[in-house]
């Protein structure tokens, strides 16, 4: 069950049990948020109802749809900053017509996956933890329970589901825009032929690379809806809960991502 009373317990009586009682309750933590994930992946089943369907669509519009205009232009600059960055360096062994690889390498294996989870994290997992944390002051969680709905299927399961599909896409997306905001710098302040550009980012471009970015991408949208819903689903204190929830979401996935993001390229690495 979601919905449960909070735990009675006597004042801690020394440092060492309130260390003790705060190492228990982040493993608590860590387990409960690890069975909301695992409950929304074996609700996956129903993936393909005609309700849970409808739903998906529904989230899959508000995670991508909505959130472009945003991802578009920190793509884009990211891009650009990659490029005169990285060039004005080369540039100095006159290694400028390398720009475009090292650009491309930058945005499949890391920024590409990185930037798009964050922006995701900052908006779409806010507002999930927001939605989440209001129905849950508001006992709208617990009236699901009481009519036997189960809350990870109804409200976590689209979402992950939705956000599994999400994050891939709009990493390739980040990088291809990256990219060509990469050309423009290195054409304008560089000097470098677009031909040369693109011709050496297409040369670095390795299928590995690419695998490994949308594989950062696909945790990434695991972390960012586990982590919001469990954040919604702990609060309360009403508004004021629902303001420390949404804020402890993106806090915490955007550690999550920098975290993961970089044992992962350590083991594939």
């Amino acid at each position: 069950m979601i919905v449960r009373e909070p735990p009675v317990r006597e004042p801690a009586r020394s440092a060492v049990q309130r260390l003790g009682r705060r190492v228990f309750d982040i493993l608590a933590e860590v387990g409960r948020a690890s069975m909301i994930c695992v409950g929304a992946v074996a609700a996956m089943r129903f993936a393909l109802t005609k309700r849970a369907r409808k739903d998906i669509v529904a989230q899959m519009h508000f995670c991508a749809v909505r959130s472009l205009p945003v991802v578009s232009v920190v793509a884009f600059f990211i891009g650009m900053i990659l490029a005169l960055q990285i060039g004005i360096e080369l540039r100095v062994y006159n290694q400028e017509a390398l720009t475009g690889s090292a650009v491309m390498a930058s945005m499949l294996r890391e920024m590409g996956p990185f930037m798009s989870g964050l922006v995701l994290a900052a908006s779409v997992g806010a507002a999930m933890a927001a939605q989440v944390g209001t129905m849950m002051v508001n006992e709208e969680i617990a009236a699901l329970e009481i009519m036997d709905i189960d809350p990870l299927r109804f409200l976590v399961m689209p979402r992950m589901a939705a956000m599994a599909v999400t994050v891939p896409m709009m990493s390739f997306y980040t990088c291809a825009l990256g990219v060509l905001g990469g050309a423009v710098v290195s054409h304008t302040q560089l000097a470098v032929p677009w031909a040369t550009y693109f011709q050496n980012a297409m040369d670095f471009a390795s299928t590995k690379a690419l695998w490994v970015g949308l594989f950062k991408a696909f945790l990434f949208g695991f972390i960012i809806v586990t982590v919001s819903c469990y954040e919604g689903f702990r609060t309360e204190h009403g508004a004021v809960g629902v303001g420390r929830a949404t804020r402890q979401s993106v806090v915490t996935n955007f550690l999550l991502i920098l975290i993961v993001g970089y044992f992962v390229t350590r083991l594939f690495y």
